[in-house]
């Protein structure tokens, strides 16, 4: 088994995507204050309507639009319970995905009038950069088969991280969440603030549901998702308000699930593969906590003996 050719890595970046826009839309809510653990619903919600929109309009772009759209819809309910209204963002999270389990099952069977999974060959998926890069070296086999998504979703990285270290929004936002009280004091609209940023993570989920929908496959499955927006939220507890590390933790995903899917293929049994991406991030969820509390036992230690040597 070779996980070093270019089709291995094609497969990595198509795993990696719709996570990493998701993990980035929590990443923006993490650095406004806002713990968002609504990324799976609003993953999934944007690609049920990516698919409806694709069905009905005959247009995978305009099943993009209305799945961005959609994502901010969804998220509007989310901002305003517990931003405007203050309720529990944990309780209002959950209540969201468990919204949007059983509302893409009930309307795609009202609107699709199929239940389980729903695919047609006049079903428009997203075109791929074979006629682009096809012919390139090296980058041509493992783009090539990619939606213009794929390298949408990493260059929003770069973006994002100099966006929050070298704007004045960036900066702003950063001063909303971490200081909200002294950046209300000198006349900053917190509110405003993580209301944009709960928009704008509905906007990066719906992305990534179209992505997974229209991109990574052509179809619409119950509960598709599949703990992807979970894998986020957890890629922004890795990472922190950091995006090349979060980026690095989605990645990490990818690499788990394309190897799964090898290892399937050379007869590793099915529920073992699908295990194994969810498997190794909750162990590096784990080794990374580790690691904190040994950092903060360190520190302590350190402040301990600087604390007996001036006694």
């Amino acid at each position: 088994m070779n996980v070093l050719d270019p089709a291995f890595a094609a497969s990595v970046l198509t795993a990696t995507a719709p996570v990493v826009l998701a993990a980035l839309g929590g990443l923006i809510c993490s650095v406004s204050g806002v713990f968002n653990m609504a990324l799976e619903g609003t993953l999934l919600w944007g690609a049920f309507v990516a698919v409806v929109a694709s069905h009905l309009t005959g247009s995978a772009w305009w099943g993009v639009a209305a799945a961005v759209v959609a994502g901010v819809l969804y998220s509007a309910v989310l901002s305003v319970l517990t931003v405007t209204l203050r309720a529990d963002a944990v309780v209002v999270a959950v209540g969201l995905n468990l919204l949007a389990l059983g509302l893409t099952a009930f309307l795609m069977r009202e609107i699709l009038g199929v239940g389980g999974t729903y695919t047609s060959p006049d079903l428009r998926g997203l075109p791929t950069l074979a006629a682009a890069l096809g012919r390139v070296p090296l980058l041509g086999p493992v783009l090539g088969p990619q939606s213009p998504l794929v390298p949408v979703a990493f260059a929003l990285v770069v973006a994002a991280a100099w966006w929050l270290r070298r704007t004045r929004s960036g900066l702003r936002l950063r001063g909303a969440g971490q200081h909200p009280e002294a950046a209300a004091s000198l006349g900053l609209r917190v509110a405003a603030y993580r209301h944009g940023a709960v928009m704008a993570a509905g906007a990066l989920c719906g992305l990534a549901g179209a992505q997974l929908a229209l991109g990574n496959v052509t179809l619409f499955s119950e509960g598709m998702s599949a703990g992807r927006g979970w894998v986020a939220v957890v890629a922004v507890m890795l990472g922190g308000v950091r995006p090349y590390r979060v980026a690095a933790a989605c990645l990490l995903f990818g690499v788990a699930e394309a190897l799964g899917f090898r290892l399937q293929g050379a007869g590793l049994p099915q529920q073992l593969a699908d295990a194994a991406p969810y498997l190794i991030t909750l162990v590096a969820l784990v080794l990374a906590a580790s690691a904190g509390r040994r950092r903060r036992a360190g520190g302590g230690v350190v402040i301990a003996r600087k604390d007996r040597g001036g006694r």
